[in-house]
Order: structure tokens, then C-alpha cells, then sequence
């Protein structure tokens, strides 16, 4: 005993000295330093924070400290020589006017072992832009907004205790990330503000999103081509349009989706709650498959199960042809709640590759309106077990629902 005890207090004593060697290895690079003031544009010293700090040996922070500052485009690239960290205490502050930007404003690019913390706020005030949106309307029309954080081909990384308000457009985008920890992030804007997106994932795998409260103008979470074992847990989500697969098909060779988990979530006064949407006639073949939602909780939510193989907003497409992007392997396990809506589960599938391995097991969504609740389903066959409130398939064809 007194050996274990022994070698139990060794063992301690030099993780201490072990974390203490760690922490004294770390350097801060605080933007105001590098001539940041607050209430003033900080893009050149967050510029020059960053390249000093990605090209320093060790552990190293960049730190914006409590305050308003102003912050304009900007790509903070690696690789770096070691793991760094953006540490934001203050408010940052991003130029109204649309004009000024591409697809983003703040960028992480080729990143590894990268960390952004600090409990401050990114705000894109996004208002002028959400007015000259007209891409709900027409989206051949679209121009380039901007996403507030966008994370490129960055991997083994953290995003903790932010929060991302009023996006231009997507508050988040990943795209070619891989091992990436989302946790305690906030992320809000109007639940008119359109195409504000919280989280969205193309071509990306190995990510886990927790403890998260999204509220936007559109999908809370939006999964995209090429999105692999991903997991989300711990999402309040709404207002907005729910968590999305998809949309998927709408272009050439797109990647295929697969390993997709979403638990203990709850969503509240949202347009949709779980769902997965495809466009019909796809230009190319594509899959997604292995998808399960389990334990989820719904308020008042528009269509709280819904897969959509006929996704065609405002009429933008190709209607009459079918998607060829084959779903299989899906299941929905212990959703309960409320909904507006009297088709509460709906699983409308392609007409030309039905979904296969779809599993209902025990559902409850209380109807609020008059009369009862149904279960549609179209080109699938699903396994049905446990409580299912609304009860099985109808065969009846599902409803046009909104975009």
C-alpha cells in the first residue's frame, strides 16, 4: 500500500510540474500590444498578433482583451509551429455594410491544434445585409455573403464559450475539417433573418458539436455533402428550421454522408426538427446513410420528423424528376412533444431509389390543432416498434412543406 501510495504521489507531482512546464512554455500576444485600441479597427494588429504568434515555438495565445473592436475580412492562417489558441474576452466587431466582404469574415485556414475560447462575442451585424437577401426568393440571384467564422482545413481544434451573433449569412462554417470539439457556444440572430445558418458542415468528419443553444432564421445545425461521423448532443435549437442533412443532390458529384448521430437534443418553435432533404433531379448519383436521432424532446415544432426527397424551395428546380441521392440505414428512437402540424412524421422518399432500413421506435408528438395526427409515408417501408403516437404509415402522399 504505502509503495502504491508511493508511486500514486510521484505520478501527481510530475503531472504538476509537467502542466506547470506546459504553462510557463505558453506566450501571450495580445492584439493590443501590437496597437489594437478599443472602439478602433484592430485588423492589422490581429494580423500581426497572429503571424508573430503562429511563428513562435510552443504553446501560444493571441488574446483580445475585454472591449468593443472593430475587426474587417480577415484569413488567420498556419500552418503554425505549434498548437495556438484565439482567446476572445471582448466584443468584435464586424463592418455592416455586405460590400466589403467574399463568402466570410474571419477565417481559420490550414490550422492544427487550434483552440478559440475566451467567452466573447463575434457580431456580424448582419441587418443591412439580411434586407438585400434575395436568395430565399431567388437563388440564381444569390450574391456572396458573408459566414462570421469560417474554419478551413483545420483539424484536431476546440471552439468553446463563444458566442457568434447576427451573421451576415452562416454563422459557422466547416469545410475539409477533420477532429474538430464544438462545446457551450451560443449562436443567435432574428428568426427572420435569412439563410443565418448556425452550424454548417461540408466535407468534414470526425466532428462533435455539445451543449450548444442555437437560435436563427434558419437551420440550427445544417450537415452538407461529404459529412462524416458526425455527433451532436446536447443542441437546444430554436427558433429556426430545425437540424438538417442536407440539403444534398443539388450539384455534380457530391460526397457521401454517413455516420450521422443526434441525441438528448430539444428544439422549440422551430419550422422543422430533425429532417433530411434532398433536391429532385440530381445531377449525379450520391448516398447518405447510417443517421439516427434518438432522444429528443419537441415544442411546437412545424414537422418534427421529416425526410424530404422532393426539396424544391419556391420552385427553383426540377420538380418532376426524382432524386438519385439514395438514403438507407436511418432510425428515429424516442422523440416526444408537440406540433402544430397534423402530418407530425413524414418520410417522403425518392420515387426512383426508395429509402431503405428505416426505423420509427417509440414516438409521441401530441397534435395541438383539431383532430388527428398522421404518419406519412411515400417509396419506404419502415420498421415500426414500441409507442407510436401518431400510429403507422398511411400511404397517403405527403404535403408540399416549406423550404
Amino acid at each position: 500500500m504505502a509503495v502504491n501510495l508511493k508511486l500514486a504521489l510521484m505520478s501527481l507531482a510530475f503531472l504538476v510540474a509537467f502542466n506547470a512546464i506546459n504553462h510557463a512554455q505558453a506566450a501571450v500576444f495580445d492584439v493590443t500590444t501590437h496597437g489594437a485600441k478599443p472602439g478602433a479597427d484592430m485588423t492589422a494588429a490581429l494580423t500581426s498578433a497572429w503571424k508573430d504568434a503562429c511563428a513562435a515555438a510552443g504553446k501560444n495565445q493571441v488574446v483580445v482583451p475585454k472591449g468593443i473592436f472593430k475587426l474587417g475580412p480577415v484569413t488567420l492562417a498556419g500552418p503554425c509551429k505549434g498548437p495556438i489558441e484565439f482567446h476572445n474576452q471582448g466584443t468584435i466587431q464586424a463592418p455592416a455594410d455586405p460590400s466589403k466582404f467574399q463568402d466570410f469574415w474571419i477565417q481559420f485556414l490550414h490550422v492544427d491544434g487550434f483552440t478559440l475560447s475566451g467567452g466573447g462575442t463575434f457580431d456580424g451585424q448582419g441587418q443591412t445585409a439580411w434586407k438585400s437577401n434575395v436568395c430565399p426568393n431567388n437563388l440564381n440571384s444569390c450574391g456572396v455573403l458573408a459566414a462570421n467564422l469560417k474554419f478551413s482545413f483545420v483539424t484536431n481544434a476546440v471552439v468553446t464559450d463563444i458566442t457568434s451573433l447576427n451573421s451576415k449569412y452562416f454563422h459557422i462554417i466547416l469545410l475539409g475539417c477533420k477532429g474538430m470539439q464544438m462545446e457551450k457556444l451560443t449562436i443567435t440572430a432574428p428568426a427572420d433573418s435569412a439563410n443565418t445558418d448556425g452550424i454548417h458542415i461540408g466535407r468534414s468528419s470526425g466532428i462533435t458539436i455539445t451543449d450548444i443553444k442555437i437560435g436563427t432564421g434558419d437551420d440550427c445545425i445544417s450537415l452538407g455533402d461529404g459529412s462524416q461521423d458526425i455527433t451532436i448532443t446536447k443542441v437546444a435549437c430554436g427558433p429556426g428550421h430545425g437540424i438538417s442533412i442536407g440539403s444534398l443532390g443539388r450539384y455534380k458529384n457530391e460526397e457521401p454522408v454517413s455516420g450521422i448521430t443526434v441525441t438528448g437534443c430539444t428544439i422549440t418553435n422551430a419550422q422543422n426538427g430533425v429532417r433530411i432533404k434532398t433536391w429532385p433531379g440530381s445531377p449525379s448519383a450520391g448516398s447518405a446513410s447510417g443517421m439516427h436521432f434518438e432522444d429528443i424532446t419537441m415544442t411546437n415544432v412545424d414537422n418534427p420528423i421529416l425526410i424530404d426527397q422532393g426539396y424544391c424551395p419556391h420552385g427553383q428546380c426540377k420538380a418532376q424528376a426524382p432524386s438519385t441521392i439514395k438514403i438507407s440505414d436511418v432510425s428515429f428512437k424516442n422523440i416526444r412533444g408537440s406540433t402544430s402540424n397534423i402530418e407530425a412524421v413524414k418520410l417522403a422518399c425518392s420515387k426512383s431509389i426508395p429509402c431503405e432500413k428505416v426505423k420509427l421506435q417509440d414516438i409521441d408528438l401530441k397534435f395541438t390543432g383539431s383532430g388527428e395526427a398522421k404518419t406519412i409515408c411515400e417509396n419506404v417501408n419502415p420498421t415500426i416498434s414500441g409507442t407510436h403516437n401518431p400510429p403507422g404509415c398511411t400511404g397517403a402522399p405527403a404535403a408540399k412543406v416549406p423550404a
